[in-house]
């Protein structure tokens, strides 16, 4: 295991989702190998995916651990500027065994990458220990509310401690306690860790500064701040401009480093931020080798 300092130096570095100036030039590939999820959040719909689809929580396939393996050595070997491997869905990464198989397949066989997962948190404070022995390196927690009233209005229903699914207050509280738990142990754990924060006008956006600032002093790394897709229960939300998100950013950055350049990626992203590669056709060009590009271009 890296010390907690050079792996922060490292991923704040070369990371592109942590580093401004690196995602010019470093690329990541998602692997969708996680479509159980253990909370419903009232802004995500996971079904639908079309060549017109491009938002968090979409992935046309879903893999078994060694088929991700294999796509991801395929693509880095194509690629070539593939800095991280992460794990973002379609569900949430953390209630899924195959995450952390997939984990240990990519330090055995791609051990310079960056391991990355990205997660709601309801399972962190149980799973920070197996994402240390599985390598990763850096995490994503996604965090909307510090008030169990307002997590109550955002999640419809979050699985509890003996699997039933609570809602309301008691389903804000509970999800809210993993999370902030999660993240100081995750960080006492040394990974380098970014909060974000969906931006839901007149429901959250009030309490986005005081994420913010808690997340600062539990030792989070950096905060990014979605705008909210309207879908779901909040299809009828009109998501903040671009005017809103800037000035949110803004006052949010007293606090914590700001992530300016999110693209808001799919569960089976790949590529630069921005410039995706579509995962499956660089696998098999990879495996055909030249003779097959050359052949359909």
């Amino acid at each position: 295991m890296h010390s907690a300092r050079s792996n922060e130096r490292y991923v704040m570095a070369n990371h592109p989702c942590f580093s401004e100036s690196a995602h010019h030039v470093s690329g990541r590939i998602h692997l969708p190998v996680a479509p159980e999820c253990n909370v419903q959040c009232g802004y995500c719909v996971r079904k639908y995916d079309c060549v017109n689809e491009s938002r968090p929580g979409v992935s046309s396939v879903v893999l078994s651990a060694d088929e991700a393996l294999s796509r991801a050595v395929a693509v880095c070997e194509r690629v070539g500027t593939i800095a991280a491997i992460g794990i973002a869905g379609p569900g949430d990464p953390l209630a899924n065994e195959a995450t952390f198989e997939t984990l240990g397949l990519i330090r055995r066989y791609q051990p310079m990458a960056i391991g990355c997962v990205s997660t709601n948190g309801l399972a962190l404070p149980d799973r920070v220990a197996d994402l240390v022995a599985a390598g990763v390196r850096s995490l994503t927690v996604t965090i909307n509310a510090v008030m169990p009233e307002t997590a109550a209005e955002i999640y419809l229903w979050v699985t509890g401690p003996g699997g039933e699914r609570l809602r309301g207050i008691e389903a804000g509280r509970f999800l809210l306690d993993r999370q902030w738990t999660g993240l100081r142990m995750a960080v006492d754990a040394g990974l380098v860790v970014k909060v974000n924060s969906v931006f839901i006008p007149a429901v959250n956006d009030f309490e986005l500064p005081a994420i913010a600032q808690l997340a600062a002093e539990y030792g989070a790394h950096k905060h990014n701040i979605l705008p909210l897709i309207p879908q779901n229960k909040f299809r009828d939300t009109v998501p903040p401009t671009p005017a809103e998100l800037h000035a949110m950013r803004a006052e949010c950055g007293s606090y914590l480093s700001q992530m300016s350049h999110c693209k808001q990626c799919r569960a089976d992203a790949c590529g630069l931020l921005g410039e995706d590669k579509d995962m499956e056709t660089e696998a098999l060009f990879a495996r055909m080798g030249e003779e097959y590009e050359e052949a359909v271009c």
